[in-house]
């Protein structure tokens, strides 16, 4: 049952505040991994906060995902 909830929040139109919390979340998230994969040798600040990065990307991704339009 909790399956068929998922899927169905997933496949249900996404409203358009929620759009654009996915597309910073993800540029966050490339943000960051660019960063962790640059061939030069960074500062571990950095490096830390190119991991906060990365996390914040995905989780806000994530929940910009499943949020959908209320049905009235």
């Amino acid at each position: 049952m909790m399956k068929n909830e998922i899927i169905e929040r997933v496949k249900a139109p996404t409203p358009g505040f929620f759009k654009k919390v996915r597309s910073i979340g993800l540029t966050v998230g490339a943000v960051g991994t660019a960063l962790l994969s640059a061939p030069v040798s960074l500062p571990a600040v950095l490096v830390t906060a190119a991991g906060y990065m990365v996390a914040v990307g995905l989780v806000a991704s994530a929940v910009s995902t499943a949020a959908r339009e209320d049905k009235k």
